[in-house]
Protein backbone atom coordinates (compact mmCIF):
# COMPACT_ATOMS: atom_id res chain seq x y z
CA UNK A 1 0.00 0.00 0.00
CA UNK A 2 1.56 3.59 -1.22
CA UNK A 3 0.69 5.72 1.29
CA UNK A 4 2.26 8.71 2.55
CA UNK A 5 1.73 9.98 5.56
CA UNK A 6 3.21 12.43 8.26
CA UNK A 7 2.58 11.48 12.32
CA UNK A 8 2.77 14.73 14.23
CA UNK A 9 2.44 15.78 18.24
CA UNK A 10 4.00 16.95 20.95
CA UNK A 11 6.76 14.18 22.70
CA UNK A 12 5.09 11.79 24.24
CA UNK A 13 2.05 12.09 22.04
CA UNK A 14 2.81 8.06 20.97
CA UNK A 15 4.24 8.75 17.05
CA UNK A 16 7.01 6.44 17.19
CA UNK A 17 4.60 3.75 18.60
CA UNK A 18 2.09 4.59 16.17
CA UNK A 19 4.19 4.66 13.35
CA UNK A 20 5.90 1.15 14.08
CA UNK A 21 2.48 -0.38 14.40
CA UNK A 22 1.39 1.25 10.63
CA UNK A 23 4.84 -0.02 9.06
CA UNK A 24 3.94 -3.73 9.92
CA UNK A 25 -0.11 -3.84 9.52
CA UNK A 26 0.74 -1.76 6.16
CA UNK A 27 3.96 -2.46 4.82
CA UNK A 28 4.62 0.55 4.71
CA UNK A 29 8.33 2.26 5.11
CA UNK A 30 8.37 4.61 8.04
CA UNK A 31 11.26 6.37 9.97
CA UNK A 32 12.08 9.64 11.35
CA UNK A 33 14.61 12.46 11.71
CA UNK A 34 15.52 10.62 15.02
CA UNK A 35 16.35 7.30 14.15
CA UNK A 36 18.50 8.64 10.88
CA UNK A 37 20.37 10.96 13.19
CA UNK A 38 20.29 7.92 15.72
CA UNK A 39 22.29 5.67 12.74
CA UNK A 40 24.54 8.41 12.20
CA UNK A 41 25.49 8.94 16.02
CA UNK A 42 25.97 5.25 16.53
CA UNK A 43 28.52 5.05 12.87
CA UNK A 44 30.84 7.94 14.73
CA UNK A 45 29.94 10.30 11.87
CA UNK A 46 30.38 14.25 12.70
CA UNK A 47 27.44 14.70 11.67
CA UNK A 48 25.60 12.14 14.35
CA UNK A 49 28.53 13.31 17.24
CA UNK A 50 27.31 17.05 16.64
CA UNK A 51 23.50 16.30 16.38
CA UNK A 52 23.58 14.67 19.24
CA UNK A 53 24.97 16.79 21.64
CA UNK A 54 22.22 19.95 20.30
CA UNK A 55 19.45 16.95 21.16
CA UNK A 56 20.99 15.84 24.22
CA UNK A 57 20.21 19.58 25.78
CA UNK A 58 16.80 19.63 23.92
CA UNK A 59 17.57 21.72 20.86
CA UNK A 60 16.39 20.89 17.44
CA UNK A 61 18.79 20.04 14.49
CA UNK A 62 19.14 22.60 11.93
CA UNK A 63 16.55 22.36 9.32
CA UNK A 64 18.72 22.24 6.44
CA UNK A 65 20.51 19.23 7.60
CA UNK A 66 17.27 17.85 8.60
CA UNK A 67 15.63 18.25 5.20
CA UNK A 68 18.81 17.13 3.32
CA UNK A 69 18.83 13.46 5.73
CA UNK A 70 15.25 13.41 4.72
CA UNK A 71 15.20 13.94 0.99
CA UNK A 72 17.77 11.16 0.51
CA UNK A 73 15.88 8.87 2.66
CA UNK A 74 12.74 9.78 0.15
CA UNK A 75 15.07 9.04 -3.08
CA UNK A 76 16.21 6.02 -1.44
CA UNK A 77 13.01 4.26 -0.14
CA UNK A 78 10.37 6.98 -0.51
CA UNK A 79 8.87 4.68 -3.64
CA UNK A 80 6.53 2.28 -1.95
CA UNK A 81 5.10 5.53 0.37
CA UNK A 82 6.53 6.34 3.97
CA UNK A 83 5.51 7.40 7.25
CA UNK A 84 7.36 10.32 9.15
CA UNK A 85 7.29 10.05 12.42
CA UNK A 86 7.84 13.89 13.59
CA UNK A 87 8.72 15.56 10.56
CA UNK A 88 8.06 17.81 9.50
CA UNK A 89 8.98 19.93 12.96
CA UNK A 90 8.69 23.35 11.91
CA UNK A 91 7.36 25.54 8.64
CA UNK A 92 10.22 25.12 6.53
CA UNK A 93 10.52 21.67 6.78
CA UNK A 94 7.33 21.24 6.17
CA UNK A 95 7.31 23.87 3.07
CA UNK A 96 10.76 21.98 2.08
CA UNK A 97 9.20 18.75 1.99
CA UNK A 98 6.32 19.84 -0.13
CA UNK A 99 8.74 21.03 -2.71
CA UNK A 100 10.47 17.74 -2.62
CA UNK A 101 7.62 15.61 -3.10
CA UNK A 102 6.83 18.16 -5.90
CA UNK A 103 10.18 17.61 -7.37
CA UNK A 104 9.21 13.73 -7.29
CA UNK A 105 5.95 13.66 -8.39
CA UNK A 106 4.03 12.89 -5.81
CA UNK A 107 2.33 14.18 -2.84
CA UNK A 108 0.71 13.49 0.99
CA UNK A 109 -2.32 11.92 1.73
CA UNK A 110 -2.62 12.22 5.63
CA UNK A 111 -1.33 14.73 7.99
CA UNK A 112 -2.05 12.79 11.36
CA UNK A 113 -2.08 14.64 14.34
CA UNK A 114 -2.12 13.23 17.85
CA UNK A 115 -3.77 15.27 20.18
CA UNK A 116 -2.22 14.49 23.97
CA UNK A 117 -2.95 16.44 27.06
CA UNK A 118 0.74 17.66 28.94
CA UNK A 119 -0.07 15.16 32.07
CA UNK A 120 0.02 12.38 29.45
CA UNK A 121 3.14 13.62 28.17
CA UNK A 122 4.64 13.55 31.25
CA UNK A 123 3.16 10.37 32.29
CA UNK A 124 4.55 8.81 29.25
CA UNK A 125 8.12 9.72 29.09
CA UNK A 126 8.53 9.07 32.66
CA UNK A 127 8.94 5.09 31.38
CA UNK A 128 9.56 5.29 28.22
CA UNK A 129 12.09 2.68 26.82
CA UNK A 130 13.28 2.98 23.65
CA UNK A 131 15.55 0.51 21.07
CA UNK A 132 18.92 1.61 19.98
CA UNK A 133 18.75 -0.21 17.22
CA UNK A 134 15.50 -0.20 15.29
CA UNK A 135 13.24 2.39 17.64
CA UNK A 136 10.78 0.20 19.07
CA UNK A 137 9.33 2.06 21.73
CA UNK A 138 7.63 0.39 24.72
CA UNK A 139 7.06 1.32 28.42
CA UNK A 140 9.22 0.41 31.96
CA UNK A 141 6.31 -1.14 33.52
CA UNK A 142 5.79 -3.59 30.62
CA UNK A 143 5.83 -6.80 31.86
CA UNK A 144 7.19 -8.43 28.76
CA UNK A 145 10.79 -6.04 28.99
CA UNK A 146 10.81 -5.68 32.77
CA UNK A 147 13.61 -8.53 33.60
CA UNK A 148 14.77 -8.62 29.54
CA UNK A 149 15.15 -5.15 28.13
CA UNK A 150 15.54 -6.67 24.86
CA UNK A 151 13.90 -5.66 21.76
CA UNK A 152 11.00 -8.37 20.55
CA UNK A 153 12.30 -7.21 16.83
CA UNK A 154 16.01 -6.64 16.46
CA UNK A 155 17.66 -7.71 19.57
CA UNK A 156 18.64 -4.53 20.25
CA UNK A 157 18.75 -2.78 23.73
CA UNK A 158 15.91 -0.82 25.35
CA UNK A 159 17.21 1.98 27.13
CA UNK A 160 15.75 5.34 28.24
CA UNK A 161 16.98 8.25 25.72
CA UNK A 162 19.10 11.16 27.08
CA UNK A 163 16.06 13.55 25.79
CA UNK A 164 13.76 11.90 27.93
CA UNK A 165 15.05 13.81 30.87
CA UNK A 166 12.27 16.70 32.30
CA UNK A 167 14.28 19.30 32.53
CA UNK A 168 15.02 18.94 28.85
CA UNK A 169 11.24 17.62 28.32
CA UNK A 170 10.30 21.18 29.28
CA UNK A 171 12.31 22.64 26.28
CA UNK A 172 11.26 20.16 24.21
CA UNK A 173 7.95 21.41 24.67
CA UNK A 174 7.89 25.30 24.34
CA UNK A 175 9.75 24.22 20.98
CA UNK A 176 6.68 22.35 19.76
CA UNK A 177 4.10 25.15 20.66
CA UNK A 178 6.25 27.79 19.02
CA UNK A 179 7.97 26.23 16.31
CA UNK A 180 5.66 22.80 15.02
CA UNK A 181 1.93 24.08 16.00
CA UNK A 182 1.67 26.06 13.01
CA UNK A 183 2.06 23.37 11.53
CA UNK A 184 -1.79 22.20 12.06
CA UNK A 185 -3.01 25.46 9.87
CA UNK A 186 -0.61 24.16 6.82
CA UNK A 187 -1.92 20.93 6.66
CA UNK A 188 -5.57 21.51 7.13
CA UNK A 189 -5.29 24.33 4.47
CA UNK A 190 -4.14 21.21 1.81
CA UNK A 191 -7.37 19.23 3.22
CA UNK A 192 -4.96 16.67 5.08
CA UNK A 193 -5.13 17.25 8.68
CA UNK A 194 -6.99 14.77 10.89
CA UNK A 195 -7.11 14.65 14.17
CA UNK A 196 -7.00 11.76 16.79
CA UNK A 197 -7.22 12.09 20.57
CA UNK A 198 -3.83 10.43 21.65
CA UNK A 199 -4.80 10.05 25.25
CA UNK A 200 -6.43 6.69 24.92
CA UNK A 201 -4.30 3.06 24.79
CA UNK A 202 -2.57 2.47 21.82
CA UNK A 203 -4.87 -0.30 20.33
CA UNK A 204 -7.87 2.70 20.25
CA UNK A 205 -5.47 5.43 18.64
CA UNK A 206 -4.37 2.78 16.08
CA UNK A 207 -7.95 2.00 15.33
CA UNK A 208 -8.66 5.46 14.35
CA UNK A 209 -5.56 5.28 12.34
CA UNK A 210 -5.90 2.03 10.25
CA UNK A 211 -9.75 3.86 9.05
CA UNK A 212 -8.42 7.02 7.70
CA UNK A 213 -5.30 4.81 5.74
CA UNK A 214 -7.83 2.54 4.87
CA UNK A 215 -10.48 4.93 3.71
CA UNK A 216 -7.72 6.84 1.52
CA UNK A 217 -6.80 3.86 0.48
CA UNK A 218 -10.13 3.47 -1.62
CA UNK A 219 -11.18 6.93 -1.73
Amino acid sequence: MKRRLVLLGAPGSGKGTQAEMITRQFGIPVTSPGAILRREKDLGTPLGLETAEITQHGGLVSDKIIVELIEDWLRLHGGHGFVFDGFPRTLPQAESLLSILTRLRTALDLAIWLEVSEETVRERISGRLQCRGCGFTTSVTSAKFAERPVCPYCDGPLVRRNDDDFSVLQTRLGEFASKTQPLADFYKKMSILRRIDGNRDREAVFSDISRLIENKATA
